[in-house]
């Protein structure tokens, strides 16, 4: 049986490195490539699709974002996400969004085509020393929408920005921020999501 899948990379030369890899497996082939997590959903959406090697961080929409949906829509499609960046926060959020496997993008080339079968065949795939990390790492502390005003903030924009995007008063951002400064150990706005940032909590 030949395994169907999706590859989803913002970099084009990782994700065209990824799926020629992948091709050269006899019972593997890369039916379609994708930019971001939007375009990861039409492609599962317009074909015939096993598993999604998704990266977690994109433009538009990010990995586990898309795997949530792909995981909604079609259930029997397998997610496997593929990062460069091995942070626990990641990888909780990727097993709550759905994904099967989680595994860095400098693992050998044959561990990353085995992960594929593995996810495929129903067995849950974990990198192991991120695996230990997220064990040893303290959960997210942050409430969504403190994630969210993080979020919002982060490009650099005013409280009064901010507000208007979500719909809050400059009164709500405020606490928001100054509750996500004070759990994440931060002095200003910008570290508290530099902190969440590195913790794989936004």
């Amino acid at each position: 049986m030949t395994i169907r899948i999706v590859v989803a990379d913002d970099q084009a030369l990782v994700r065209g490195a990824i799926a020629m890899m992948l091709d050269l497996e006899e019972d593997i082939e890369v039916v379609a490539q994708a930019g971001n997590g939007r375009e990861a959903i039409e492609a599962v959406a317009c074909g015939d699709v096993d598993v999604v090697l998704a990266d977690v961080e994109m433009p538009v929409m990010d990995g586990i974002a898309a795997a949530s949906r792909i995981r909604k829509e079609h259930p029997d499609v397998k997610i496997l996400m593929v990062t460069t960046f091995g942070r626990p926060g990641y990888l909780r959020r990727a097993m709550e969004a759905g994904a099967s496997g989680f595994v860095v993008k400098d693992a050998p080339s044959d561990s990353l085509a085995s992960a594929v079968r593995k996810v495929m065949a129903g067995q849950r795939v974990v990198d192991p020393d991120l695996a230990a990390e997220s064990l040893a790492a303290s959960s997210n502390p942050l409430t969504e929408r403190e994630q969210d005003v993080l979020r919002a903030t982060s490009g650099g924009g005013t409280t009064a920005d901010v507000s208007r995007s979500l719909f809050l008063s400059q009164g709500t951002v405020r606490n928001y921020l100054s509750s996500a400064i004070h759990k994440t150990g931060a002095r200003t706005r910008a570290e508290a999501v530099v902190i969440a940032r590195d913790n794989g909590w936004l």
